[in-house]
């Protein structure tokens, strides 16, 4: 009887014991699981969407793909077009801050200034550099990303491949010497960012790339011409990729920026770098494709051939005179190959209403 019972008490123990086992296994799990889906930092993006099809294109395509690439390499992504968010109460709660497709309205300038020389970080694109006059905010212009004014831009917009002229830097250690980018339109500035000690170029044009352009009167034929940048004064990278080819008859999008993957993974090591958060953790199973459905009313193909086939008047850009030519263009056409004005101008920021009256 006494051996029975001294029986039964065992198993009760041992069950007792196990199911503090599978207990303690599932808390371990489920904390786990939290810690994985904690973002590891918090990245804010702006963008103004009112001008360019081809710049709100890139918008639409970038406001589908950071989501993705945020759920797979641990950090959060938020897009606002609402400029009086950039404040620094606001700012205070992210790693990174986005320039889409602007720069900031006068009000909000200063406490991005802040932001940045107290250490914030900034990734910017394209037309987030664009200035026809740089003296209007000449720290961002001048002094943060160096470049000036805008002085050239090729059209249509095609395909280059990029050489990394920086291979020990956090954004561009694992990619090969070249690469291809996306189909962009592509900037040149009055400035020779090579003669700033500051600027840290990390990615340009390589020359097997010449000519870039399609339009004779608006493409590179050589020279030198850089596409990504630090300035080595503050956490920043700028990338001169972020617009789409567009069909302008239709307003179709006939490309994403978002279909190198080299590139893309020039971003995410970019932006971990930028947030101080150490080694790209490894990616979760499904990689951040293209932007694959896109949203309603948008409609885009990739591939070379959008390049040679972009209908529709490229950009009305009046580069300004400078006694600097960083490199060698042919001289801007007078033609119809020239993008109309955006009849998209909406916005009553200061750089839009400027950019809208080119």
């Amino acid at each position: 009887m006494i051996a029975e019972i001294s029986s039964r008490t065992r198993r009760i123990v041992s069950l007792f014991v196990a199911l503090l086992v599978a207990l303690s296994a599932g808390l371990a799990v489920n904390a786990s699981r939290a810690a994985q889906a904690a973002p590891t930092f918090k990245v804010l993006a702006f963008y103004n969407g009112t001008w360019d099809a081809a710049h709100i294109d890139f918008v639409k395509d970038a406001r589908a793909w950071f989501p993705q690439a945020a759920a797979q390499y641990g950090f959060s992504w938020e897009a606002t077009n609402n400029w009086g968010l950039l404040n620094t109460a606001n700012l205070a709660q992210y790693k990174v801050v986005m320039f889409l497709d602007d720069a900031p309205p006068t009000a909000q300038r200063a406490a991005f200034q802040q932001y940045m020389q107290n250490g914030g970080a900034w990734l910017g694109f394209h037309v987030s550099a664009w200035t026809d006059n740089p003296s209007s905010w000449s720290w961002y212009y001048n002094t943060f990303l160096g470049t000036g004014a805008f002085q050239t831009n090729t059209w249509g917009p095609t395909r280059v491949t990029m050489r990394a002229d920086n291979r020990t830097h956090a954004a561009t250690r694992n990619l090969p010497a070249t690469f291809p980018s996306s189909i962009s339109e592509w900037y040149s500035w009055s400035n020779d960012l090579r003669q700033n000690p500051n600027i840290d170029i990390l990615a340009s044009v390589d020359p097997s790339s010449f000519p870039v352009g399609t339009d004779p009167n608006q493409s590179w034929y050589g020279g030198y011409y850089p596409l990504v940048w630090s300035n080595r004064q503050y956490k920043m990278l700028y990338t001169n990729f972020g617009h789409n080819a567009m069909n302008y008859n239709t307003n179709t999008g006939l490309s994403s920026t978002f279909d190198s993957a080299q590139q893309n993974q020039l971003l995410i090591d970019g932006l971990h770098w930028l947030a101080g958060a150490g080694t790209v953790p490894r990616r979760r199973p499904r990689r951040p494709a293209a932007r694959s459905r896109p949203p309603p009313g948008t409609r885009w193909s990739t591939g070379a051939a959008a390049s040679a086939s972009t209908p529709g008047p490229p950009p009305a850009r009046t580069a300004p005179p400078s006694s600097s030519t960083p490199a060698t263009a042919a001289p801007p056409s007078s033609t119809s190959s020239r993008r109309p004005a955006a009849a998209t101008c909406g916005s009553t920021t200061a750089t839009t209403a400027r950019r809208c009256s080119t």
